[in-house]
């Protein structure tokens, strides 16, 4: 399958970007879009030229470093699937596909497909986390957990940090992935202590460089971890609890 490859290129992060052309003549409808930019380094490197910049780990949709943008869609084109799981069994021999780094203003490019994303680690930094005393681990059941509150932290929890929500929101809004984290912390024993206070500085931190809310739901349509669209109203409720709730936490 002949596959012609629009990619974005940009040699440094304040350099200018452009679109290079190429051509994969032996792409395979099982092929996934990591695999196609493969294909497509190994022949720039055998011209003798500079491959594609991109990022990927484990290829297993659970990393989320492989995020691009393909045809205008943060991942591509199949819904809630991450790019290093999107095949190109839907294209056309001869198709013409385009390639770039996610877009928000929140991950500057740093060179071709590759963007940083530590503003949403910073975020993480900010709160996502939990003191707890070092030591022997505890017993297993020494902290009851509910088992609908268990289950519905385990889902919360399965975000991957891979950015396409904010990358597919207009407003390049945060919010799925910041409520994912408040939800998750907030339904497990060692994460309650700390509720307000996390709250309130990942929401500081979220508004340093994020947008609001679209209300839309584009967020939701493009998660690999099936985040629900409820993860939002975390964003809210966690923020107005730790604010008329601040002298207990």
């Amino acid at each position: 399958m002949r596959l012609v490859i629009e990619v974005w290129r940009q040699d440094t992060p304040q350099g200018p970007g452009r679109y290079e052309t190429h051509t994969v003549d032996d792409a395979t409808p099982e092929m996934s879009i990591l695999e196609l930019l493969d294909r497509l380094n190994d022949q720039l490197v055998e011209n003798g030229l500079e491959p594609v910049a991109f990022e990927s780990d484990c290829r297993e949709g659970i990393c989320g470093a492989c995020g691009v943008t393909v045809d205008g869609n943060p991942h591509g084109p199949q819904r809630n699937t991450p790019s290093c799981h999107q095949r190109l069994a839907g294209y056309a021999d001869g198709q013409r596909i385009r390639l770039e780094p996610l877009r928000s203003a929140a991950f500057p490019v740093i060179r071709d497909l590759v963007v940083d994303r530590s503003a949403m680690d910073r975020i993480i930094a900010a709160g996502g986390h939990v003191a707890i005393d070092a030591g022997t681990a505890p017993d297993a059941n020494s902290l009851l957990v509910p088992h609908e509150s268990a289950e519905r932290a385990l889902d919360m929890a399965a975000c991957i940090g891979c950015g396409a929500c904010v990358a597919a929101c207009p407003n390049g809004a945060a919010h799925l992935f910041v409520g994912s984290k408040l939800t998750h912390l907030s339904l497990l024993p060692t994460g309650r202590q700390e509720r307000g206070k996390r709250a309130r500085a990942m929401l500081s931190e979220m508004e340093q460089d994020f947008g609001p809310c679209s209300l839309y739901g584009e967020c939701a349509r493009v998660c690999p971890a099936h985040i629900p669209l409820t993860a939002i109203a975390a964003v809210n409720k966690e923020g107005l609890r730790s604010f008329f709730r601040q002298k207990d936490d």
